[in-house]
């Protein structure tokens, strides 16, 4: 099955818009967060909201960054694999909560946000929150619009 998308990326049409989120980028890549890190935060929020664009670019940036197959593929269910730091854990788990915002009535507990704080610091924090929220802003455009994943694998 072909996925054609409805428009072209909203980004593409909006020139002034992908200036915006290079910013985005590179203040949440700057700011000493593993990339690691950032990549599989990104992963984890574009499964849960079902972005196969972004599923599909967070794991060929991770693999990039160095992420193992294993632990790709380990993500969706990280909380039952021995593969990711206690740092990691709370970016994880983080991300989860950000992105599910309507899930429960604190969408980001204490314990969620402070276990995060006791691995990162503020500015660290700073960039994990911006970098949660592009994503499912990514996650959006690409469900709204339907942009496929890339079919040139290989």
């Amino acid at each position: 099955m072909t996925l054609e998308p409805r428009i072209p990326n909203p980004a593409a049409l909006l020139p002034d818009a992908v200036k915006a989120i290079n910013l985005l980028y590179k203040a949440a890549h700057s700011a000493g967060v593993p990339g690691t890190t950032l990549e599989l935060a990104h992963l984890r929020a574009s499964q849960i909201n079902g972005c196969s664009a972004c599923v599909d670019s967070g794991a060929r940036g991770a693999r990039k960054a160095g992420e193992t197959e294993e632990r790709l593929f380990a993500v969706a269910a990280w909380r039952e694999t021995p593969y990711f730091t206690e740092a990691e854990r709370a970016a994880l788990a983080l991300a989860e909560a950000a992105t599910r915002l309507a899930d429960r009535s604190d969408p980001v507990p204490d314990a969620v946000w402070d276990e995060a704080a006791r691995h990162f610091g503020e500015k660290e924090l700073a960039a994990l929150v911006l970098w949660i929220a592009t994503t499912n802003f990514f996650n959006r455009i690409n469900a709204t619009t339907r942009q496929p994943a890339p079919q040139n694998w290989g």
